[in-house]
């Protein structure tokens, strides 16, 4: 669906006799089943909270019959049998106290269904987040990052109402109205057959109301994860929008989805404010056909009963009438949220794909596998590209033993860093590319990212501190390992001339660093892992000849017993490699060591 179009338009014949609004409306309807089941499986997720905060609006609600009966019986004493203020006093105490209990009892669900929806919440984002990383960083079907953000965050905040407020509405919408008629029943059994009777049509007309609501939400969902992607992809694309003169056409397009976001939101709250206009028609109904029943009876116009009804009776009819309709009432009050929910979850799924299969928590600090060097070969290695229209490197070879150092020579722009990426599996390639003799497309991409890794020309330096920056490569790290890697990587001297030294905030992208001085707080990165395949692009670009070698020093220390594959144009850091290979016609060329003193490549 497009911003203002529909995506059905005619009912058109099939080759099958059906049309294709059947059909779309069959798809719609097992897909909200699908999305039931998967809001179900998720509340197991909420743990002893989702259980209180059902069972404590149970409790209280048997404690309101009990309520009722004792201040119904209280006024029959005091108006029909005269009895004084003093006899009935205990009772009197015995009602603040139930009406106290129900207010904590209600005080306590409400929390305790906040924790769970915020314990879903947290497990959710969590698991999609791994499913998301999960994934090849250039898969053919990774979603927008506007849209991904979108996904796990405002649409699984949308589920927060779901389990905080639906699911305990239900489940007093479903038992507590069934339990106040049987309970008035065999008291009078007209009053508790009207209520079993009147209480079943109200959600009736509710799923009526809810099937509209269930659309109109969807597309709610989806026009803003739309929105979202949409703002997002234009952000990165601002200075190209400039520089083509397209940057107030967009600015209007957005603008115009904003405007289509706001009219949709708008009939989701239409839709909302007439199911709950439903309810209450129906149970003011219900109320007064109580009212009426009761008052007739008393005035003798109606005499339907074998015994005369007695006030203090009448007085707990009267009284439990609004009570049995107040759980459909507040059930229509949330009901809005259930199709919210549904919707998120097929807007989360149609971007991230289906949901984890088991939710869980993720670890502070993965366990990292041990040290292992891992052997690399490469075999009728072809990659083009993007357009495929040329070959970088064609039917190429390369063998590096576990713990080998490489070099990788060339000039800028002959294919080093494609080459390095796709050794990481972040570049399409043709032919054969084994890690540890398994084909690089057979591994799974956790155990790739957990022995492999990569640091490449532009690394990503985000609006963190510097520790927090460095920690990106093992969040458990302690601050004494993350001190370790920064003095590794010589980030120490200029982080402890800064008045927070390794606690400063950096800006988007570095900013606040030199280039010099990012390379070198991601660099620090690689001391954090313990990967057994290192590979490294331009590492020691920005420092000069001193700085350049110390920083080698370091990295060829820690990288004794793994393997190391470095891209570089410089013969200085080729010269302190084990071996070195060149770029040159398309091919992989072993070369001589070059000497020391030579600085880089032509």
């Amino acid at each position: 669906m497009l911003f203002g179009q529909e995506l059905f338009h005619l009912p058109q014949q099939t080759e099958s006799g059906g049309t294709h609004l059947e059909y779309a409306e069959d798809y719609m309807t097992t897909k909200d089943r699908l999305n039931g089941k998967a809001l179900s499986a998720l509340t197991r997720h909420g743990g002893p909270w989702i259980g209180l905060a059902i069972a404590a609006p149970l409790v209280a609600g048997a404690l309101l019959v009990w309520q009722t009966w004792l201040l119904a019986d209280i006024l029959g004493q005091t108006i029909q049998q005269g009895q004084p203020l003093a006899a009935v006093t205990p009772a009197i105490g015995l009602v603040l106290a139930l009406l106290i209990a129900r207010a904590i009892l209600g005080a306590l669900g409400e929390r305790a269904g906040v924790s769970a929806a915020e314990a879903i919440k947290l497990q959710l984002r969590q698991a999609l987040f791994a499913q998301l990383l999960a994934r090849p960083p250039r898969a053919p079907d990774q979603p927008a990052s506007g849209a991904a953000a979108s996904a796990i965050i405002d649409q699984t905040e949308a589920l927060d109402g779901y389990f905080a407020r639906y699911i305990p509405a239900m489940i007093q919408a479903t038992l507590l109205p069934l339990a106040f008629g049987a309970i008035i029943l065999p008291l009078d059994w007209l009053a508790g057959l009207l209520f079993l009777v009147t209480a079943p049509l109200i959600p009736l007309f509710m799923a009526l109301v809810g099937w509209g609501a269930q659309v109109a939400t969807t597309r709610q969902a989806r026009a803003l994860s739309q929105l979202n992607g949409r703002f997002a992809d234009r952000l990165r694309g601002l200075l190209t929008l400039k520089l083509f003169g397209r940057a107030e056409a967009e600015t209007s397009g957005i603008v115009a989805a904003s405007d289509e976001l706001r009219r949709r939101t708008l009939r989701v709250l239409r839709i909302a404010f007439l199911s709950s206009a439903v309810l209450e028609f129906f149970a003011a109904l219900g109320v007064a056909g109580i009212a009426l029943y009761v008052g007739l009876t008393y005035i003798g116009y109606l005499q339907l009963r074998l015994e005369p009804l007695s006030l203090q009776l009448g007085l707990f009819l009267l009284l439990m009438a609004p009570e049995v309709y107040n759980p459909l009432r507040l059930l229509a009050a949330h009901y809005h949220d259930r199709a919210s929910a549904k919707a998120a979850i097929g807007e989360i799924e149609a971007q991230l794909g289906a949901l984890p299969a088991a939710i869980a928590p993720l670890s502070d600090a993965p366990p990292m596998p041990g040290v292992a060097a891992i052997a690399v070969a490469l075999t009728d290695f072809t990659i083009r590209t993007p357009d495929r229209s040329r070959a970088i490197l064609a039917n190429t070879a390369l063998h590096v033993a576990p713990g080998e150092h490489v070099a990788i020579l060339g000039p800028s722009g002959i294919g080093k860093s494609t080459l390095i990426e796709a050794m990481a599996r972040l570049r399409p390639h043709e032919g054969s590319a084994s890690l540890d003799h398994i084909e690089l497309a057979d591994w799974a991409e956790g155990d790739l990212r957990g022995r492999v890794t990569l640091l490449g020309q532009k690394p990503r330096i985000i609006h963190a501190s510097m520790a927090e920056n460095i920690a990106l490569a093992r969040p458990g790290a302690t601050p004494a390992e993350i001190t370790r890697a920064a003095e590794l990587a010589h980030v120490l001297p200029f982080a402890d001339a800064l008045p927070d030294g390794l606690d400063t905030l950096l800006g988007e992208d570095g900013v606040g660093l030199s280039g010099g001085q990012a390379q070198r707080v991601a660099l620090a990165r690689i001391f954090l892992r313990d990967a057994g395949l290192i590979l490294l692009d331009e590492p020691t670009a920005h420092l000069d000849g001193e700085l350049e070698q110390a920083v080698l020093d370091n990295l060829l220390r820690y990288a004794e017993g793994r393997t190391l594959i470095v891209a570089t144009h410089s013969l200085d850091v080729a010269a302190r490699m084990g071996k070195a290979y060149r770029i040159a016609g398309g091919a992989l060329l072993a070369t001589p060591l070059p000497a020391a003193g030579k600085r880089s490549v032509a």
